[in-house]
C-alpha cells in the first residue's frame, strides 16, 4: 500500500477543503516547494499535487508551481486539476507531471479520454469522485446520475489502469475513509484503486491495506498530514508492512 502526500493548490498557496468546499478553505503554506521538499524528505514515492482553481475554472491554473515543484524534487508527480482537453494533458506533461488525472473529462467527453489513454497509457489516471455514490464533476460542483462503481467498471474495460476514487462526504474531514464504498468499486472494475478522503490516524492506513487483494494498491492523504496528526514516514511504514 502506497501512501502518497497531497498538495492542493488555490491561488498559489497549499490549502486543504472541507468536502471540495472553497468556502472551507485552511491554507497551510504560501510556498508549494517547500512542502514538496518536506514529502521528499519524509520518504514519499509520489506527490499528489490538485490545482483546485483548475478544477473549478475548467482549465489548469497551477502550471507555474507545478514546474517548480517538478524542477525542485525528482519525486513523480500525480497532477489533475481542470485538465479538459488534450492541450492541457500536453501542458502538464511539459510542467513536469509524471501520472495526468482526468475528472470530469472522463464522464463528459469520451473522445478526450480515448486520445489521453492513446497517449499516457498507463500514465493516465481516472478520478471518480462520488457523493452518495454517484459521480460528480466541475470540481464537485455537479453530481451526475452516473453510478461511480458503474464507471469504474467501465473504465477498467476501457483499459484505465488506474482509477482516483475519492469519497465527497469524507474528504477532509478527519472521520476514515469510506471503506465499504471503496471495497464497492474496487469490486465492480478490473483497474488498480488509489483511495483518498478521509484519512486521519495510521489506523485507516492499516484498515486501507486490508482491502489491497481487492485492487487498491495506494492512499493519498492531507489534512491528517498538515495537521500533524499523521507523520508520513510512519504511514508510509505502516503502508508497506
Amino acid at each position: 500500500m502506497i501512501v502518497i502526500p497531497a498538495i492542493d493548490l488555490s491561488e498559489g498557496q497549499v490549502v486543504r477543503l472541507k468536502r471540495g468546499d472553497m468556502a472551507q478553505r485552511t491554507v497551510y503554506s504560501d510556498n508549494p516547494v517547500e512542502v514538496a521538499y518536506r514529502w521528499l524528505g519524509n520518504g514519499a514515492d509520489i506527490i499528489h499535487v490538485v490545482d483546485l482553481d483548475g478544477a473549478m475554472a475548467g482549465e489548469p491554473r497551477s502550471l507555474d508551481a507545478l514546474a517548480r515543484i517538478s524542477a525542485a524534487v525528482p519525486t513523480p508527480i500525480e497532477f489533475g486539476g481542470g485538465l479538459r482537453s488534450m492541450d492541457h494533458v500536453r501542458a502538464a506533461k511539459a510542467a513536469g507531471a509524471k501520472w495526468i488525472v482526468l475528472g470530469t473529462a472522463a464522464l463528459a467527453d469520451r473522445e478526450l479520454l480515448t486520445a489521453a489513454l492513446e497517449m499516457l497509457g498507463d500514465d493516465l489516471v481516472v478520478a471518480i469522485d462520488a457523493r452518495d455514490g454517484k459521480v460528480a464533476v466541475e470540481g464537485w460542483q455537479k453530481t451526475s446520475a452516473t453510478d461511480a462503481a458503474d464507471l469504474a467498471a467501465e473504465m477498467g474495460k476501457l483499459g484505465v489502469r488506474r482509477l482516483l476514487c475519492t469519497d465527497i462526504a469524507t474528504d477532509g474531514m478527519l472521520t476514515g475513509p469510506n471503506l465499504d464504498g471503496l471495497r464497492r468499486i474496487a469490486e465492480a472494475t478490473t483497474s488498480e484503486v488509489i483511495a483518498s478522503g478521509g484519512v486521519s490516524a495510521l489506523e485507516d492506513i492499516v484498515a486501507l491495506r486490508e482491502l489491497e487483494p481487492l485492487g487498491i494498491i495506494a492512499v493519498i492523504a492531507g489534512r491528517a498530514l498538515y495537521e500533524g496528526r499523521l507523520d508520513l514516514g510512519e504511514a508510509i511504514a505502516a503502508g508497506r508492512r
